[in-house]
């Protein structure tokens, strides 16, 4: 298979469309094949017809969590095992990262469902006052919370000099018909103060790195990069990696960025979307859009 196809055409592009065109999809998850309460089913099925044609699937998601977790998760909304060949997250990731410096102390800023990313790290965990590096995943609330909840801690750890490491670069997720805090709020915030932020997940490069080596080994040789479709919704993590990967990109509008695009189905509605996004990212290798991923 090869991407040959560089323009939008004048209609939405379903999931069967691109089959042809590449051997992998490198697809997100939240905001695409679900909602983080259901399964969305016309895109498990993409996948997995897509699958069937001979092409791979790894999910690439900024979840701050390790992959078996996630795998559970998908399993619990509903995405079954036979949508895709592997999945990385940002977690996994991150925690390779971290990894790299054992015996600096550890302060952990999330919600008790992402401890699982502390287990088997090189790493004292420490309160927030003893702490070298902040493994951050997200607000501890984020039903109720945002960033301006965290400036005075954020504001301690920068006077110490206290590097982040942001495991979910997301600013926000869709939860069911809202959009919820993600960790790449406060991590945005840090650094716009002047901390130092390290960021292994969407739109950063070792995310992708271990995704198309995860690919490569499940296929029995490297993916040339002209051959890998990049799927996602989010602008600022998916759309901008993808953008910065020089990856063939799958932009699915109806996730978090459903509200502002316009509606597709207008006269004219997807070329309007297309040049905003390469308004946004130059050179982008925009290959269709559509409103969900979907085979027909």
């Amino acid at each position: 298979m090869s991407a040959t196809h560089t323009e939008i055409e004048s209609s939405m592009t379903p999931g069967q469309a691109m089959a042809g065109r590449h051997d992998l999809w490198l697809c997100d998850v939240w905001g695409v094949i679900h909602n983080g309460i259901a399964a969305f089913p016309p895109a498990v099925d993409a996948l997995r017809r897509y699958r069937a044609t001979g092409g791979t699937v790894v999910l690439i998601t900024n979840a701050p969590r390790p992959s078996e977790p996630v795998r559970a998760q998908l399993t619990g909304l509903g995405v079954p095992a036979d949508a895709y060949d592997e999945l990385v997250t940002s977690g996994d990731v991150t925690r390779e990262l971290i990894k790299a410096q054992p015996g600096a102390a550890l302060f952990h800023l999330g919600p008790p469902r992402d401890l699982p990313l502390l287990q088997g790290l090189p790493n004292p965990v420490v309160d927030e006052k003893e702490a070298e590096l902040c493994l951050l995943s997200g607000a501890l609330d984020d039903e109720a919370e945002t960033e301006d909840d965290y400036m005075e801690q954020l504001g301690r750890m920068l006077a110490r000099g206290v590097r982040m490491y942001c495991a979910n670069p997301d600013l926000v997720v869709q939860r069911g018909d809202r959009l919820v805090i993600c960790a790449g709020s406060i991590a945005k915030r840090y650094e716009e103060m002047g901390g130092e932020v390290v960021i292994a997940g969407k739109p950063r490069a070792p995310i992708y790195e271990a995704a198309i080596s995860k690919a490569a080994a499940i296929r029995g040789s490297d993916v040339p990069r002209e051959n890998i479709l990049a799927v996602g919704d989010g602008l600022p993590t998916d759309i901008r990696g993808a953008a910065a990967q020089d990856l063939d990109v799958y932009f699915i509008t109806g996730g978090i960025h459903g509200a502002e695009l316009g509606d597709l189905a207008a006269p004219g509605g997807v070329d309007a979307v297309a040049a905003k996004v390469r308004d946004m990212f130059p050179g982008i290798r925009l290959a269709a859009i559509c409103d969900e991923l979907r085979w027909t």
